[in-house]
């Protein structure tokens, strides 16, 4: 995804101001501006010191979001403070000053990336959470008719990941916000994988940043460091980095996307 279309509000979040602003008032909380970020859900600051999530549902990858939240209780993520099933609305704690990881030093994000993870990727028996193994051969299906997702699905197949840890699923820079002298995870995608499926997205991270082959080298180096599994890291990325990738939109090709640019790297 190029940088922008990856700011471009998704059509269906386009929709949800009128139902923050019905949930606001219910619920008593002054609702500010959209934060620009929002570009999948309605997220604006409900106060001081909360924010209001409206998810569309569309957005099937988030149904999950407030019971991961609830499962990692302030431990590593926001806290979840109030939640209206029928309306798909969150009241979540506010991250202040809320500056993300695309702020700092990169080598100082992964290690933030990779404490913040060690606290969230714990064992899960299950529960409510769809399982990786299950979700990703219909993604690279989705990803159409390209010689990257025949590689992917050999590389899938012979992976074998263990579905047994839950993991943030959308785990990059713009995902990990300061608090205060902290740093906690927000908008998960909650699956059960295992942690090298969670980390490869910060290899195309941040937006701004477009990949070259040391800079994912070095952060590969980083991670592995840090007692991940280096060749679990380079399949994970080739899997993930080609069903988010694909398919290409009308002005994008392999060399202007950043998660192709990962796979073709990988691949070379």
């Amino acid at each position: 995804m190029t940088p922008d279309r990856a700011r471009e509000l998704w059509p269906p979040a386009r929709g949800l101001d009128s139902v923050a602003a019905d949930v606001a008032r219910d619920w008593g909380v002054a609702l500010g501006p959209r934060f620009p970020m929002a570009r999948f859900s309605f997220a604006a600051p409900a106060g001081p010191d909360a924010v209001l999530k409206i998810v569309p549902v569309e957005d099937d990858e988030a149904d999950l979001e407030a019971d991961a939240l609830v499962a990692w209780a302030g431990d590593g993520a926001v806290r979840l403070l109030r939640r209206d099933r029928s309306r798909r609305a969150l009241l979540i704690e506010r991250c202040v000053p809320g500056t993300d990881a695309s702020t700092i030093d990169d080598e100082a994000a992964i290690r933030i990336a990779l404490d913040i993870g060690r606290r969230l990727w714990r064992p899960s028996a299950g529960g409510p959470f769809k399982r990786a193994g299950a979700e990703v051969p219909g993604w690279l299906d989705a990803a159409g008719a390209h010689s990257y997702v025949a590689v992917a699905r050999e590389r899938l197949a012979s992976i074998r990941g263990s579905d047994d840890v839950l993991v943030h699923g959308d785990y990059h820079h713009h995902n990990l916000l300061r608090q205060g002298e902290r740093w906690l995870a927000i908008d998960p995608k909650p699956l059960l994988a295992e942690p090298e499926f969670d980390v490869v997205t910060l290899l195309w991270n941040p937006i701004d940043v477009f990949p070259t082959g040391a800079r994912t080298e070095r952060r590969i180096a980083a991670l592995a460091a840090a007692g991940l599994d280096e060749p679990r890291i380079r399949d994970w990325a080739v899997i993930r980095g080609t069903y988010l990738g694909l398919p290409l939109g009308p002005a994008e090709t392999e060399a202007t996307v950043p998660q192709l640019a990962v796979v073709r790297w990988l691949l070379r």
